[in-house]
């Protein structure tokens, strides 16, 4: 049995078992799970783009369809706890993965924070650095590649907001 102390809940529980409203609410909205990603057939390296689902809003970083979203878009990755498990290309800022590894949110978190906006504040999102995948041809992902979904904002690279 673990003392819970005045710990959060996501200091206390696993991922598996989180309520529907706490997993949810883990989410920290910040759009990088959003944009796709391509695969280098021969070495399986996943290089990411800033092209971003047609479903996701680029000011709000928030989907556009949620609760259809898998139907709307068949290749969307609806994650839970075994998909984050499993899955190598969530961004290393990303609270289902820091939680599965046993680390704490980051400051910018809203959940800590206390406010959704701070993850935009932040500059962890991908809010004003994307374009939609809408209209655009497959092979024109290759244009698109970028790195910063890539980069972990706990390693010095983002300094606290005041």
């Amino acid at each position: 049995m673990r003392d819970s102390g005045n710990k959060p809940y996501w200091q206390i529980k696993t991922l598996d078992e989180m309520s529907a409203q706490e997993w949810e609410s883990l989410c920290d909205g910040c759009g990088r799970c959003c944009l796709n990603k391509l695969e280098d057939y021969d070495t399986g390296e996943i290089v990411w783009t800033n092209v971003a689902c047609r479903l996701l809003d680029g000011q709000t970083c928030s989907c556009s369809d949620y609760e259809n979203r898998q139907a709307t878009v068949p290749d969307c990755v609806g994650l839970d706890p075994k998909t984050v498990r499993e899955i190598g290309w969530l961004p290393p800022s990303c609270a289902y993965r820091l939680v599965e590894e046993g680390r704490d949110l980051y400051w910018w978190h809203h959940l800590l924070s206390g406010d959704r906006d701070t993850v935009h504040q932040a500059g962890v999102s991908v809010r004003g650095r994307t374009i939609s995948e809408e209209g655009m041809d497959v092979e024109a992902f290759e244009d698109h590649v970028v790195e910063w979904p890539e980069e972990d904002p706990g390693n010095g690279l983002l300094a606290q907001v005041n």
